[in-house]
């Protein structure tokens, strides 16, 4: 008896073409990966033997010596000087902003900017006038500008510009709650307060002032300059009384 085999059925299955387009858009997909690749395999290298030098010119240095050695003798004859005399009991309250580069000026000088939290240019910080501000901002006096706000000042500032730093995020003052969360155990419960307590210099002035964010203010672009790049409305710096106001205007 014969074993009958069971029929064989062949499927043929169409093979679908892809679109030349789709082709296309995978080939510059494959390009781009290719590419970003190679750069981050360069960009690795590059790390893996280390910083690369950075290259400074003699001029550079010798005009970093200057200014050192010009803050070190101005800051001598200033010690020889009488002590420094104290403005009159009713302006209580200043405001300093940096309108000139500190890029290598003397160690002292350097300090001072950073404890009165000026690091960058055309940023300004309230201060409290005692024996001790007036003789930091006789050190910093060739690169910042001061004088007394009003009360108009203090509160555009503050409405504008102001903002605390709550872990690495500066935020807005905008929300009375967030306010009087952070200094409610001072009496301050408002934005109101907070300006009421900057201008009037009350007991709570320290810790409200160091609530508030050094001002980023600006400058506008068409603003004239010199050939050293300084703006040319600002003038001196130095004390300007109740002109920094003005200097406000136009940095606010």
């Amino acid at each position: 008896m014969t074993h009958l085999r069971p029929p064989l059925y062949i499927c043929f299955y169409a093979i679908k073409l892809v679109p030349e387009y789709l082709l296309k858009k995978r080939k510059a997909y494959q390009a781009v990966k290719a590419t970003q690749a190679k750069l981050a395999l360069l960009e690795k290298r590059k790390f893996s033997k280390g910083k690369p030098l950075k290259f400074k010119r003699l001029e550079n240095f010798l005009k970093d010596s200057h200014k050192k050695h010009r803050d070190e003798s101005r800051l001598r004859r200033t010690e020889l000087r009488t002590a420094t005399v104290l403005p009159p009991a009713t302006n209580r309250l200043a405001f300093v902003v940096r309108i000139r580069e500190i890029k290598g000026v003397s160690a002292k000088v350097m300090k001072v900017i950073q404890m009165l939290r000026l690091r960058k240019i055309f940023s300004g910080t309230f201060v409290k006038i005692s024996k001790t501000s007036a003789a930091m901002l006789k050190v910093v006096e060739p690169y910042v500008a001061w004088g007394y706000p009003n009360l108009k000042s203090v509160r555009e500032l503050i409405l504008k510009r102001g903002q605390a730093r709550i872990g690495r995020k500066r935020i807005p003052l905008t929300d009375n709650a967030f306010i009087e969360q952070h200094m409610g155990h001072h009496g301050i419960i408002c934005l109101e307060d907070l300006i009421h307590e900057i201008y009037s210099v009350g007991k709570g002035f320290r810790a409200a002032n160091n609530f508030l964010q050094p001002f980023k203010l600006s400058v506008a672009r068409h603003a004239a300059r010199d050939k050293a790049g300084l703006l040319k409305d600002l003038g001196a710096p130095g004390f300007r009384g109740v002109d920094i106001n003005s200097i406000i205007r136009q940095l606010n």
